[in-house]
């Protein structure tokens, strides 16, 4: 399908403040970027950088005042997910090297934790993607999915106490599951289309059966419309934007999908 994607950020700068964003989607196996616009009010000197995931990022400083992103994209992107039922798992020595580091336990993934829970929940589960399906069935039926319940990212173990959370702390959860079975697992932000509310969306992915899938414990049916902006081991490394000197924030933020 095709889709149009916005992102607007408005800040009030009060001192000259370093940006890094991570607000372009790039070409993959699952998107196709036709055109996309970027623009800065006021303009100021961008340098762009691929990180150590293979995002795309932009450097820049923004000078005091009202300081505002806006980016637009045109995507051709999957109409539906694929699924792999009964796909196997695969042995860690045969892992691609650009894999290996999604086994790791991360800031907001403490997988070393989950092992005996991760056991239970796949008890009765074929090793591979079997088990990262039961993953997500269980989120979706255990950890309740409320948009606005909590500002800053919740680590795994946090996310499994409160039995509450948005869709990065929901991703948190299911990547430290997948984990602790040595499934590698990234976490994913981006666009989804008609998600209500709308606004920009996380997920995560695991590595079976030679490949990345997409699992998504807030979505109650299996459908296409996914747009990644970033990937990363979890919410650290998916920032739509890190600044740097006194704390700002949006005053405003503006997402839009829409069919075209």
């Amino acid at each position: 399908m095709w889709l149009k994607t916005s992102c607007e950020l408005l800040f009030t700068i009060e001192y000259p403040t370093p940006f890094i964003l991570m607000l372009r989607p790039r070409s993959g196996a699952q998107q196709w970027i036709a055109s996309e616009e970027y623009l800065l009010f006021p303009s100021v000197p961008v340098f762009e950088f691929t990180d150590d995931y293979g995002n795309l990022c932009q450097r820049l400083v923004a000078p005091p005042g009202n300081f505002r992103v806006y980016t637009s994209a045109r995507i051709m992107t999957s109409n539906y997910i694929d699924e792999e039922p009964g796909g196997y798992f695969v042995d860690i020595q045969y892992l691609p090297d650009s894999v290996l580091k999604y086994l790791l336990p991360s800031r907001y993934c403490e997988s070393d934790y989950f092992n005996e829970m991760a056991r239970q929940i796949t008890h009765n589960q074929h090793p591979g993607y079997d088990q990262v399906a039961q993953i997500e069935s269980w989120l979706r039926k255990t950890i309740q999915f409320q948009p606005g319940s909590s500002l800053l990212p919740l680590s795994a173990i946090e996310v499994n106490q409160r039995q509450i959370g948005v869709c990065r702390d929901l991703s948190h959860l299911g990547v430290a599951l997948c984990r602790s079975l040595s499934i590698p697992a990234r976490m994913v932000v981006g666009y989804l289309n008609a998600l209500q509310p709308m606004e920009l969306h996380a997920w995560f992915e695991a590595f079976v059966a030679g490949r990345w899938y997409t699992f998504d414990a807030t979505q109650h049916s299996k459908k296409g419309g996914y747009v990644a902006l970033g990937y990363g081991r979890d919410a650290a490394d998916v920032a739509i934007y890190n600044q740097f000197g006194p704390a700002v924030y949006p005053t405003q933020q503006k997402v839009c999908v829409e069919l075209g």
